[in-house]
């Protein structure tokens, strides 16, 4: 009988103790949670939601206390979109209005029957206004994709597929090797001579560019065309200087064209927050 009463006490101990335990952690969690909640009012939404992460990791048991961890991420989420929109919305019409200030050295191409997105280009770079003569030109798309495009013109095909810039000590950038597809890469021939067009775009080419963008004034490029025969032009100030141009325009409007992406995401994340709130209420 004594060890029977000495086993009940023991077993009641235990259980007051893991309730005392359980109540201990309860009380914890909501102390952090209560901590988060601050930060998300004061709007420290990073803070925030590390302060959550670390809840969930330390008291995953407390059941109660997850449910309203979860109710107050959503409500981060939700500010850090809205804070996220409110910056796109204030530095959208700073950069566009660089980007109307940029525009003005350009044209724009683009064939309404074939093309979906525009082209700005120099005036210098025209097609029209370079036959039979070989050099680099430099244009950017609507949406900021950068290209660069070497054209051969000669007597003798040199079947080129890539370029390498070279400066004068020996450095140089290389852009991507495009092989003959008669697309981006394509020949042809008119009275007797041969033209060569090879565009580089996005990736392919933006080391190069910059490249180009970085060396001084002054310094003699030489552009040569690789993965052919032989073939070298050297690049004149005006080409450089439109090379340049471009990448700035570039940058302009790939900024802009991920400010409206980012704005985009962050408005369809508020809008499904919304709906998950009211199925759940």
């Amino acid at each position: 009988m004594y060890r029977m009463r000495k086993t009940v006490r023991s077993l009641l101990g235990g259980a007051m103790l893991l309730l005392t335990v359980a109540c201990g952690h309860e009380k914890e969690a909501r102390a952090e949670l209560d901590r988060a909640r601050a930060l998300y009012d004061s709007r420290q939404y990073p803070a925030a939601r590390n302060a959550i992460d670390t809840l969930r990791m330390r008291y995953p048991e407390e059941m109660a206390v997850m449910k309203d961890a979860l109710a107050l991420m959503r409500l981060v989420e939700r500010g850090e979109c809205e804070r996220n929109i409110a910056y796109c919305d204030s530095l959208i019409p700073v950069r566009q209005a660089e980007v109307e200030q940029l525009k003005q050295g350009f044209v724009l191409e683009r064939d309404p029957r074939y093309d979906e997105v525009g082209r700005y280009v120099r005036p210098e770079h025209a097609v029209e206004r370079n036959i039979g003569r070989s050099y680099l030109r430099c244009g950017v798309n609507e949406q900021g994709e950068i290209y660069l495009t070497s054209v051969y013109s000669g007597t003798a095909p040199i079947n080129h597929t890539s370029l390498r810039i070279i400066a004068p000590d020996g450095a140089y950038a290389v852009t991507a090797e495009i092989p003959y597809d008669g697309g981006v890469n394509y020949r042809f021939k008119d009275e007797g001579r041969t033209t060569e067009v090879v565009t580089y775009a996005g990736d392919k080419c933006i080391d190069a560019v910059r490249f180009v963008d970085r060396v001084a004034d002054g310094t003699r490029l030489h552009a040569e065309y690789t993965g052919g025969r032989a073939f070298a032009i050297t690049l004149t100030d005006a080409d450089r200087q439109a090379i340049r141009a471009t990448l700035r325009l570039a940058e302009a409007l790939t900024d802009i064209e991920a400010m409206r992406k980012e704005r985009e995401k962050s408005a369809r994340k508020i809008a499904y927050i919304d709906e998950r709130q009211a199925t759940t209420r």
